[in-house]
């Protein structure tokens, strides 16, 4: 994997961008992004939950969970840039969701949220900058509440090798200019939180050939009792997977 970029850096990209985050990540990835930030919130979000958007950027994700948990839902959008944060800030008053949104900066390696904390934990594009994406991983998992759920959005491999090859030489040189990488690798982070005990309920790729991403929403067990690590998930032909016999009850849309 490729060396991560330093928080500093990292800082100032967004810093310089975050007025046009919007804008060049659903450009760079002809939409699929939003695709899947919805996909995710439509199917871990349930009404009146405790919300926390990791590495939230402007918000988008977390503005939309803040809608789907309505009036007695509440969210923190956590990031590490405050020029980020102030986006989606006037995006929050724009919608008339303030009273439900609280606002802070932090790094994601560390947390500063007591355990089980949170009934829905998102991430959507924030782990592949870190340093340790599967320790970021882990902190995700540490402050989801036992029967609550953490949602994931992040870059991955193409599957055709032909195709990987050409990414590989694509990233080489999109990461000459750092705020067009914004600092993304492909990352695999799923099978540390199996490891750690979660279930996953929803696995899915969407993205484009030379640019896929991995969607997945793993569910903290109530109890360790109940825990089933290394069940994986059962195989399917479609892109879509579940590792239970039928979708579990908190699965809302597929596409």
């Amino acid at each position: 994997m490729r060396k991560a970029l330093s928080r500093e850096k990292l800082q100032g990209i967004y810093g310089q961008i975050a007025k046009r985050y919007d804008f060049l990540h659903a450009f760079l990835t002809a939409g699929t992004d939003q695709k899947g930030r919805r996909i995710l919130v439509e199917n871990a979000v349930r009404q009146g939950d405790r919300i926390l958007d990791c590495g939230s950027g402007t918000g988008s994700a977390g503005l939309l969970a803040a809608r789907l948990a309505g009036e007695r839902g509440r969210v923190t959008l956590f990031d590490l840039s405050a020029e980020m944060l102030a986006v989606a800030r006037e995006k929050a008053i724009r919608e008339g969701l303030q009273d439900r949104v609280t606002f802070q900066t932090g790094d994601m390696a560390r947390l500063p949220f007591a355990d089980d904390s949170f009934d829905v934990v998102l991430s959507t594009y924030s782990l592949c900058p870190l340093d340790d994406p599967e320790q970021g991983a882990l902190e995700l998992f540490r402050v989801t509440r036992p029967g609550g759920r953490v949602a994931v959005a992040h870059s991955t491999e193409p599957e055709n090798r032909l195709v990987r090859w050409l990414a590989g030489r694509i990233e080489d040189i999109a990461w000459r200019f750092p705020r067009l990488s914004m600092g993304c690798r492909a990352v695999s982070v799923v099978s540390v939180l199996e490891r750690a005990g979660g279930w996953v309920v929803l696995a899915k790729r969407i993205g484009l050939p030379l640019w896929p991403f991995m969607l997945f929403i793993v569910e903290k067990p109530a109890s360790p009792a109940s825990s089933s690590p290394g069940a994986g998930c059962a195989p399917s032909t479609s892109s879509l997977r579940f590792c239970h016999q039928s979708p579990p009850p908190v699965l809302r849309k597929q596409s």
